[in-house]
């Protein structure tokens, strides 16, 4: 048969899931230019696949392909095929979803959720000139860095003062800037962890949040794909792993990289475009609807042919579900992300009528959307790459950025109570690491207006589904070390994991040793 040719190709620096996804578009395109031939050549009656697949399977074979699995690079074997979850919780879950909201380059706790008035107080001392432990001399201070930019940023000691007021709010009495005032309103609903540390002191501490490893150990899958790997579909129409957010950095993509888990557990970029929502996803306009799901169907059953031949053939079976999944968002996606659909009011809400909060607004109310439409974890990456860097010129920075993420945000959290939306979906709001409560004064900084990066001490909260609100964790009289209850990255995973039922060590990958550090603890004081 012979039809049209319009090939589809992802460009260099797409996301594994974006790859497959193109992958499968390029492939149902170029099915309708070229006669169909068979495949594969044949050696007596056996395609060259099986044989050559028959012809590693003597002892050699066997003990090759044991000790290939024992150091992870064989994943389809009988073995963990069997222990592949099958999308149930392990216990009984308090949430079914994730709103994941993420702001990039590194918020100051000070100015934020962790006022430190004594900063006032000692503003323009270096740390050895007051009556308080250095914290730079402190054990935790080398225990809890991992440095890769070749320096412990140990030149910024002269203390830098708050750059805005705060006031108490809320019956839990907590502290925020006044740069939040709408985030402000919602404290009571707020479990606020004021004592979280990592390790990496540069941007790579970006995807350590949301990994739980260094820049400098082997990566591991994110968090969204573990969830994705670990839990069923609420819908089949939709991805269960949703990234929401533009980028020109391609590193960004690792916040959405399922690593080892394979292309199919990977984050799905969706645009606020309604004419064009998903990537290598529209149907050509020349072809109709019966006629692609006529092409769907018979690429399928080639595919489920092959998938017969070769039952453990893993990215196989990832193309077979792209394709599926591919089919069905066309319908969807454009549907979930009109957001044209919603009244005057709720885009109030979110200060969509507004240009500063336009953008923000509009990406937290399509995560509210899709997650009332059973989207398992949507990372909302609500800020540009980098943008809360305030080497320099923070109160100008920091004062601007506030104001474009407050009133979105706090519309989220009040459009979800409002719709009942409490009971089972998580909101969470992090950042890679804080800033340090000392001025930065050198290449970056010459006008001394800014702090560093910092990763000894900083702020999270999460809100809704399994929940208790409060104030949990504290970090110094200075902002300095999180010494109260303190909480490495992965305590966070373990958290949601809890909150979602499931138990992360059931989800081991054979070949693929996991560290006790990866798991974390979930922080149950927060939990309701």
């Amino acid at each position: 048969m012979f039809c049209r040719s319009q090939s589809i190709v992802a460009p260099i620096g797409t996301s594994p899931a974006e790859a497959v996804l193109a992958f499968n578009m390029n492939s149902i395109e170029a099915s309708k230019g070229t006669p169909l031939k068979h495949p594969r050549s044949s050696f007596c009656g056996r395609s060259r696949r099986t044989f050559l697949s028959n012809l590693g399977m003597g002892f050699g074979g066997l003990a090759l392909n044991s000790l290939l699995q024992q150091d992870g690079f064989v994943h389809a074997t009988e073995a963990s095929h069997n222990l592949r979850p099958d999308g149930s919780p392990h216990f009984v879950p308090k949430a079914k979803k994730v709103i994941w909201i993420f702001l990039s380059g590194g918020v100051s706790q000070m100015e934020t959720f962790d006022p430190k008035p004594l900063l006032n107080t000692l503003s323009g001392k270096t740390y050895d000139e007051t009556n308080l432990p250095n914290p730079q001399k402190l054990p935790m201070y080398l225990e809890r860095s991992r440095s890769v930019v070749g320096f412990d940023r140990e030149v910024h000691s002269k203390i830098f003062p708050m750059q805005v007021g705060y006031k108490r709010h809320g019956d839990i009495g907590l502290e925020v800037s006044d740069w939040l005032p709408h985030l402000a309103s919602c404290s009571d609903d707020l479990a606020v962890v004021r004592s979280m540390w990592t390790t990496d002191n540069d941007h790579a501490a970006e995807f350590q949040m949301h990994t739980g490893r260094h820049k400098l150990d082997t990566p591991e899958p994110v968090i969204g794909s573990w969830i994705h790997y670990g839990l069923g579909t609420l819908n089949e129409n939709l991805p269960q792993f949703v990234f929401l957010g533009e980028f020109k950095d391609p590193r960004v993509k690792e916040n959405f990289d399922a690593h080892y888990l394979g292309p199919i557990h990977g984050g799905v970029q969706l645009r606020l475009d309604p004419a064009n929502p998903l990537a290598f996803g529209m149907r050509a306009a020349d072809i109709s609807a019966i006629e692609q799901r006529g092409e769907f169907d018979f690429l399928q059953q080639l595919n489920r042919l092959t998938a017969e031949e070769f039952p453990q053939d893993a990215q196989l079976q990832a193309r077979i579900n792209a394709y599926e999944l591919a089919f069905r968002m066309q319908q969807s996606v454009p549907e979930t992300l009109n957001l044209a659909e919603e009244t005057q009011e709720t885009q109030q809400l979110y200060g969509i009528d507004n240009p500063t909060t336009a953008v923000h607004g509009q990406r937290c109310l399509a995560a509210r959307r899709l997650a009332e439409r059973g989207v398992r974890y949507t990372l909302v990456y609500l800020s540009d790459y980098g943008e809360w860097d305030s080497h320099s010129d923070l109160q100008k920075n920091h004062s601007r950025s506030c104001e474009r993420i407050d009133k979105p945000i706090a519309g989220l959290l009040n459009d979800l109570k409002r719709r009942g939306m409490f009971d089972d979906t998580l909101v969470v709001f992090t950042t890679e690491f804080g800033r340090t409560p000392g001025v930065e004064n050198g290449m970056f900084n010459k006008s001394a207006t800014g702090r560093d990066h910092h990763p000894h001490g900083f702020t999270i909260w999460l809100a809704g589904a399994g929940i208790k609100p409060g104030i949990h964790g504290a970090t110094d009289e200075l902002g300095f070390h999180a010494v109260e209850h303190p909480h490495y990255v992965t305590d966070l995973h373990a958290t949601v994991y809890k909150l979602l039922g499931i138990d992360p060590r059931r989800l081991e990958i054979p070949g693929r040793k996991r560290l006790d550090m990866d798991y974390g603890y979930p922080i149950d004081e927060i939990l309701a």
